[in-house]
């Protein structure tokens, strides 16, 4: 709760201090949540939770109990940080709108990022347009990815209605690029494995190190060079990519004329690493 606490904080900082006095328009609930301020001076933190509660009577059944309840406390508490801070900036403006449109969408949207990777990587949910989606998945049989895409483009588009602007339209898809990039950075920076190919004549000692030291597991396969026609053996070594420079050190060490192979892995699951879901 700590952690999903701080991530909607985060959101909510760069939603109202950079990209509400920018009056630029972003995807999902608030996007619209945008819309309906510029257009009618609705307060978001109003807007985010009656759209999603909106949402949530109309999804209901098609919604798990336990997403339900964490989109319930995840909305409420977004609901009361944007309530409460967007009244403090519209007073106390923490930037001067206009000046630099670009970077503050650049900073709002890697807060808003950032905030949001907190929260997913928690198990946390700010609902949002993940309803829609929801049920237009379920009945329509549209895939999660191209069902995001068509709402957030939907509701950015439509603020060319109320600012006759396409810099705006811009700035909006700058935003959310921005944002999922930063939550998929926040999401996955702590998962990021690299995998070793070791051949060395010193197999043995490396191995040994890297079992004792780096404290990771070490394969042994025995191969064949095709052009020498002599054996090889070659140490397989999954590790977190923050020891991977722990792993060169040893191999330099004991054996500086090592053949080393090292590839990111997308993910890696079992045993010392994530758990497979």
């Amino acid at each position: 709760m700590f952690f999903i606490t701080l991530g909607i904080l985060l959101y909510s900082f760069g939603y109202t201090a950079f990209v509400l006095p920018e009056q630029v328009v972003m995807g999902g609930v608030a996007g619209i949540s945008a819309l309906l301020f510029y257009a009618f001076g609705l307060p978001a933190g109003v807007s985010i939770w009656s759209l999603n509660f909106l949402m949530l009577l109309i999804a209901f059944r098609a919604l798990t109990r336990q997403f339900t309840v964490r989109t319930v406390i995840g909305v409420t508490i977004m609901s009361v940080f944007v309530g409460t801070l967007q009244p403090i900036f519209q007073a106390f403006p923490l930037i001067t709108a206009g000046e630099d449109k670009f970077m503050h969408v650049l900073i709002g949207g890697a807060l808003a990022g950032g905030g949001l990777g907190l929260v997913f990587s928690h198990n946390g949910s700010t609902g949002g347009t993940d309803i829609i989606i929801a049920l237009l998945n379920k009945h329509f049989r549209m895939s999660f990815g191209r069902a995001m895409q068509l709402i957030d483009i939907t509701i950015i588009s439509s603020s060319y209605f109320l600012f006759h602007s396409m810099e705006t339209i811009v700035y909006g898809i700058a935003f959310t690029l921005i944002a999922s990039y930063v939550c998929d950075y926040v999401i996955n920076g702590n998962r990021q494995t690299v995998q070793f190919l070791i051949i060395s004549k010193k197999y043995d000692d490396i191995a040994d190190k890297i079992n004792q030291r780096v404290h990771r597991g070490v394969t042994l396969i025995e191969g064949k060079g095709w052009y020498s026609k002599s054996e090889v053996n070659i140490l397989v070594v999954l590790a977190r990519k923050y020891e991977s420079q722990e792993v060169f050190n040893y191999i330099k060490r004991i054996d500086p004329d090592a053949l080393v192979s090292q590839t990111f892995c997308h993910g890696v699951f079992g045993e010392g690493f994530d758990k497979i879901k």
